[in-house]
């Protein structure tokens, strides 16, 4: 069989115009028929999205719009651009603040929260773990699928590309199911559902840190392919890793999704890999080991329960969310923070914090040691969510408190509210 195609363009910067013909040329390079005269559903990375300190953790409306303009020169029967992003607050919020919305509106595409829109229960059969899922069914009807990821640095995956996009394929009803020490299968889970015929990655510019509130490094190139599993693991090259130590690559290829050996895929185009890799990249590191952190917090991370395994995509994942958070809206913050440590899983070992409190997070979270502090508090849930540490998480360490914005909060409020009157209005629409 031929080798799968990675095309690695050169691109400077966010121009539309640029992009398209880019993704245009790539297209015809990669040789596939692509139904872009049927229903085509786009799915972007809209993770999260802040027009005072969250700028970046999205994939740039430059490229989805130029993508959007291609698709429409073929005259679809319907476009949507779809997307479920961080758990806990409405979608719609993100996609308005990333001025997703606007660019709707431009290149005549329908922009939807999926948790607003109709879902179809979908078996899967190739899954260890998500035997089935509530997807959209926009989705599950296209009949052209094309991913837009956004590559990143990731808190616990390495990097987040093509086949971690899928995670946001998935209602809010489902997202934190598997989302704990089996997120990495639970992502393979989901390729198979979300399988795309198409993906422009952005790497125009990459980001470090907390993947929901990064910091952007200029790296000037787009990976387009027909293939996501070939493009992560080019991707991960570029990103300093070796594909086979990305936990969800390795699986996905043990299932037989597909090659990530570099030999195994033709990779073309006008940039070189090794040295798009060799550029710099900030720090990959930050908030992916919270031990480096600058701070006076500490951490103690132990296994999940009785499995003998690190529980990075649970509760652990979503400290690193919330204090990656905070940190990207008040810089700084950490390094003032008061004395104490925060403990998730079951940690084998001592946790003495005589000056501060200890946090335990998550239900199955204990110290088999000695654990002495002025006070310990715990936060309950399996696994809990960034969002819910938001306010125990800087009362007890001195921290500003993401929640406490009154911009931040009134917006929720209102889209929280008008995500409630879009269900009821598609749910009337589909009832006649």
């Amino acid at each position: 069989m031929p080798k799968p195609r990675v095309i690695l363009r050169s691109c400077p910067d966010y121009d539309a115009a640029s992009i398209k013909e880019i993704v245009r040329e790539s297209m015809a390079a990669l040789g596939k028929n692509l139904r872009l005269d049927g229903k085509v559903f786009m799915k972007p990375n809209v993770v999260s999205a802040n027009r005072g300190y969250i700028h970046d953790s999205y994939t740039n409306p430059a490229v989805v719009e130029a993508v959007a303009s291609l698709v429409k020169e073929h005259g679809p029967s319907r476009l949507t651009i779809g997307e479920s992003g961080g758990y806990g607050i409405p979608s719609r919020l993100f996609l308005k603040e990333a001025g997703y919305f606007e660019l709707g509106k431009r290149v005549g595409a329908e922009v939807i929260d999926i948790n607003e829109h109709e879902l179809i229960r979908v078996s899967l059969k190739r899954a260890a773990w998500h035997k089935e899922a509530l997807l959209s069914r926009r989705m599950m009807e296209a009949d052209c699928k094309i991913w837009l990821p956004k590559l990143k640095y990731h808190i616990f995956a390495s990097i987040t590309c093509a086949l971690k996009l899928n995670i946001g394929i998935l209602s809010h009803k489902e997202r934190m199911l598997f989302h704990d020490y089996r997120i990495h299968e639970k992502i393979v889970d989901l390729l198979e559902p979300g399988y795309p015929d198409l993906v422009v990655a952005d790497a125009v510019d990459i980001t470090y840190g907390f993947e929901s509130a990064p910091y952007p490094v200029r790296l000037g190139a787009l990976l387009i392919s027909a293939d996501p599993l070939a493009l992560d693991a080019v991707a991960a090259h570029i990103m300093g890793y070796r594909p086979e130590d990305v936990r969800h690559l390795k699986i996905a290829a043990d299932r037989g999704y597909g090659a990530i050996s570099l030999s195994e895929i033709d990779i073309a185009g006008d940039a070189d890999p090794d040295e798009l890799r060799a550029r710099p990249k900030g720090k990959p590191r930050l908030f992916q080991v919270l031990g480096e952190l600058e701070t006076p917090m500490k951490f103690f991370a132990g296994l999940a329960g009785d499995t003998g395994e690190m529980c990075d995509g649970g509760c652990e994942g979503a400290l690193k969310g919330c204090l990656g958070t905070i940190e990207k809206r008040r810089p700084g913050s950490l390094a003032k923070a008061k004395k104490g440590a925060v403990v998730t899983g079951v940690y084998n070992g001592d946790v003495v914090a005589p000056d501060g409190p200890v946090l335990l997070i998550g239900d199955c979270t204990r110290v088999t040691g000695r654990l002495e502090a002025k006070s310990i508090h715990r936060v309950k849930g399996c696994p809990v969510g960034a969002r819910d540490l938001f306010v125990k998480v800087p009362m007890l360490f001195g921290l500003p408190s993401p929640m406490l914005d009154f911009r931040d909060a009134s917006l929720f409020i209102f889209q929280s509210a008008a995500k409630q009157a879009a269900k009821a209005k598609n749910s009337l629409r589909r009832e006649k």
